[in-house]
């Protein structure tokens, strides 16, 4: 190819690239959560799909304890039976979970998202949420043919509605709602999994690594304090 090809060919590829990143902005514009309150149980909006934060414990939010989790990350997979344990000690948190879902090193973490939100829309977050969780080994390194008739699987096992079913993990409310949480994340400088916020504040290298490991002496204490806090 000659000098006068090679800028025709940088051209249109350059061209072609342009419209690209302009057809990604049209089809998928970016999500604006400045005016958003991360230290909150945030409610339904067209912003998330009308979908709400998935809270468990406590209704008073005096105590509000949020992971940005995702379903294949084996950290997030260790912690999980450990924050089980603190909000069944800890029934004054307020625990909220947001999907972050990590797809450059787990290629199916989108999908087990997307699955827990439909899921949410029978009223079984919360079950799935759980079983992600602890069959992340049996789903984590199978293909997207394999994975779907697993997760399938696990959907009737909670009994849903499997056209239902099918169709929300497919459909735009769930991927609003985890493209919402990973705007929420990373607006509070999220970029690994687990991320956990305590009253707003993010939680210490230290002590979250200690909930992986199981080791909940720091946790317990920073809530002991928060706790007796808010019952002075």
């Amino acid at each position: 190819m000659n000098k006068i090809g090679w800028i025709i060919f940088s051209v249109v590829v350059v061209l072609l690239l342009g419209g690209l990143i302009a057809w990604t902005r049209i089809t998928n514009p970016p999500i604006d959560v400045t005016s958003v309150e991360n230290n909150s149980v945030i409610a339904a909006s067209d912003q998330n799909g009308n979908i709400a934060d998935h809270v468990k414990g406590s209704d008073a939010k005096e105590v509000l304890f949020i992971e940005y989790g995702d379903y294949q990350c084996p950290s997030c997979g260790g912690a999980f039976p450990n924050v089980k344990t603190l909000l069944e000690e800890y029934e004054d948190v307020t625990f909220v979970f947001r999907n972050f879902p990590l797809t450059s090193i787990h290629p199916n973490a989108r999908a087990a998202a997307a699955v827990a939100e439909a899921a949410g829309l029978q009223g079984k977050f919360w079950e799935m949420h759980d079983v992600l969780y602890g069959k992340q080994n049996d789903w984590s390194s199978l293909n997207a043919s394999q994975r779907t008739t697993v997760f399938n699987s696990y959907a009737r096992d909670l009994g849903l509605d499997m056209a239902k079913f099918e169709a929300d993990v497919a459909g735009k409310q769930t991927a609003a709602k985890v493209n919402f949480d990973l705007a929420l994340g990373k607006s509070v400088d999220v970029s690994a999994t687990p991320t956990f916020f305590l009253n707003g504040e993010v939680l210490d290298d230290a002590t979250a690594s200690a909930i992986v490991q199981g080791d909940l002496t720091a946790i317990r204490a920073k809530l002991d304090t928060l706790l007796g806090t808010t019952e002075e």
